[in-house]
């Protein structure tokens, strides 16, 4: 077993009583992610924390799960975090090109746990990947205008994206240096051949470019539903080549890479990929840069 401290950078909660509309929708024809039933359940702390038994947990970053009311999906995050000291800190949802989202952001941001929002921007022709409708929204004004809220209010943006978005999203990093860019999922590789790789690593070379950008790694199942230690190490490693530790973290992304693994396995993965690597570079990945990316207090667990 793992003998780090682990902050789990990329989970996320769920309340069925709730509305989610991801998982309401028909689940056939399968998305991306694959069959999703069995994650159309309430998924609590207790699920969570019996998912990482036997691991050093000392910290975890809720990511919204798309509620259809985010503030009230905020603020039952605060209560959980009121109630059991987890998660440490929470990501919410925003949808920036919103007339409305600075009050929105303001309220958010009032919340003490909150640290940062995201925005869903995966776009692609292919209905079954698309999160969006529209291509151009790291580009939209209006958008962008959302966008400008963040720093004054001293949130981050976790940037969820395609390969093929990563020089706009780059540029938008480089046009807002103010704002903290968490990159989630390692820029997401969905498509595995040689060309494709390709315009990841470039993509990913761009952002990692930019120095107010960080990225996770995390999501590895989502995008490769029979993965390996052997089949991931590649995108691990080469995501840290271009980051270094001090820029990159781990997440596990459950309940919803529970559908390829086990929490246990995800973990000895990582911690095989990593075994060459210093002591310091390794907590660095394990639970560091996430404590300081999201501003998470020593006494997080």
């Amino acid at each position: 077993m793992l003998d780090l401290d682990i902050i789990d950078a990329h989970f996320h909660l769920c309340d069925f009583s709730q509305s989610y509309p991801w998982l309401e929708r028909p689940a056939q024809p399968f998305r991306y992610h694959g069959d999703d039933r069995p994650l159309r359940r309430s998924y609590l702390p207790d699920d969570y924390l019996a998912d990482a038994r036997g691991f050093k947990l000392v910290g975890c970053v809720h990511i919204e799960n798309g509620a259809a009311d985010p503030l009230w999906e905020a603020g039952w995050i605060e209560q959980i975090h009121d109630t059991h000291g987890q998660p440490s800190v929470q990501v919410a949802k925003a949808s920036l090109a919103d007339p409305a989202v600075q009050a929105h952001l303001e309220q958010l941001a009032a919340l003490p746990t909150v640290r940062g929002v995201r925005d869903i921007l995966n776009w692609h022709p292919d209905p079954r990947y698309t999160h969006t409708a529209r291509p151009d929204l790291l580009t939209d004004p209006a958008w962008l205008k959302g966008f400008s809220h963040l720093a004054p209010l001293g949130l981050s943006f976790d940037l969820q994206v395609f390969p093929d978005q990563l020089e706009q999203a780059a540029q938008l990093a480089a046009a807002h240096p103010e704002t903290l860019i968490v990159l989630d999922h390692a820029g997401m590789p969905i498509e595995r051949d040689a060309a494709s790789l390709h315009r990841w690593r470039e993509g990913m070379a761009e952002m990692a470019a930019q120095p107010n950008v960080v990225t996770k790694i995390s999501a590895l199942g989502t995008n490769d539903h029979s993965w390996t230690t052997a089949s991931i190490r590649r995108i691990v490693l080469e995501t840290i080549d271009a980051f270094g530790s001090d820029r990159t973290m781990f997440g596990s992304n459950f309940p919803v890479d529970s559908l390829y693994s086990s929490f246990a396995a995800l973990y000895a993965a990582f911690d095989e990929i990593t075994r060459r690597m210093s002591m310091d570079e390794r907590q660095k990945l394990f639970s560091e840069t996430a404590r300081r990316t999201y501003r998470i207090g020593p006494n997080a667990a």
